[in-house]
């Protein structure tokens, strides 16, 4: 069989909370263009759809047209790569069982692959940033909450219902913090931007110590930053007991998967030697003592607007193609 028109583009999706992105990217992963729309926008599940084809279809329409794309990449926060489904996801709106990719691709008539946003990051990074070159590695994303996937001998881990690697919502506190997946005591609950700001707040209740946070009227974990970065206490303590929990849970994380680094992403890779500082010192205080001092800890050197989008553009490539203007 002879094929003379081999496609030569894929359309990559990030959903993240508040912002929904779509890009086109080439074979050699050069983003021609992207544009985004607010999720937020579209609690229910149908009009988010409605909304993420006619945004799909107007970017490929003005960019080269239908018969320049392959297939369609998702990262989404939740995603379940062997079904393709948003499952029971804590922080999205929409709750249950949400089958995008198929909902996707009987409307736009193209091959459609769906994994959560960390399985999605570790594709970008393993092919284009920090985990180049690596076999055995894990990759923590920190954000809305803590996302995680790994490698093993140069293959994804995925499990046997594709949830591995969901280092978040291990327990490191007994009763502790409810997360939003209905337990208590994850490690996101603490060392998500929400569950920095929540240790901000809670700082400030315990004691009337001043501090650069009180004038602010929302604390975000950002704000933390900037606080840390003009020598305050409060806010350093905060990153300090932030630090010492996310150490404890990759020493376990690593103590199980044995990987040769842990790269970070998003806000954790932002917090630099605030948040790693005293996370390297409590993992290698409690990680098992035959891997000590040999993982890692490496900050993406990738966009954080960027690496999702290439992350997404390869899991694109990698299905099977399908079309219904063949």
């Amino acid at each position: 069989m002879i094929i003379e028109d081999m496609k030569t583009r894929v359309v990559g999706v990030d959903i993240k909370l508040h912002k929904t992105t779509s890009a086109i990217v080439d074979v050699r992963g050069n983003i021609i263009v992207k544009d985004s729309f607010p999720t937020t926008d579209y609690p229910n599940i149908g009009d988010f759809v409605s909304k993420l084809c006619e945004h799909i279809l107007t970017l490929v329409e003005a960019n080269g047209g239908y018969e320049s794309v392959r297939s369609v990449g998702i990262s989404a926060p939740s995603g379940n790569f062997p079904t393709g489904s948003i499952v029971n996801s804590p922080n999205m709106p929409w709750k249950g069982v949400v089958p995008l990719a198929a909902m996707l691709r009987d409307r736009l008539g193209l091959a459609v692959a769906l994994a959560n946003n960390a399985y999605v990051t570790a594709l970008g990074e393993y092919v284009f940033g920090a985990a180049h070159g690596l076999h055995d590695f894990a990759v923590l994303s920190v954000g809305s909450g803590v996302g995680s996937c790994f490698y093993s001998q140069g293959r994804v881990h995925l499990g046997t219902e594709g949830f591995a690697g969901e280092v978040g919502h291990t327990c490191m506190v007994p009763n502790g913090r409810q997360c939003g997946c209905g337990n208590r005591g994850c490690l996101e609950a603490y060392c998500s931007e929400k569950g920095v700001a929540t240790t901000a707040r809670e700082m400030m209740e315990e004691s009337s110590d001043p501090s650069l946070l009180r004038d602010l009227e929302k604390v975000t974990a950002d704000d933390v930053l900037a606080c840390c970065a003009k020598g305050d206490k409060m806010a350093i303590e905060v990153m300090q007991r932030t630090g010492e929990i996310l150490g404890l849970g990759l020493a376990n994380y690593a103590s199980i998967i044995n990987p040769e680094a842990f790269v970070f992403t998003g806000f954790a890779a932002r917090a630099g030697r605030w948040l790693l500082n005293p996370t390297s010192v409590a993992f290698e205080t409690h990680v098992f003592r035959n891997i000590r001092d040999r993982v890692k800890l490496v900050c993406s050197n990738l966009d954080d607007h960027d690496r999702n989008i290439l992350g997404a553009s390869v899991l694109a490539w990698e299905v099977k193609e399908y079309s219904l203007f063949k």
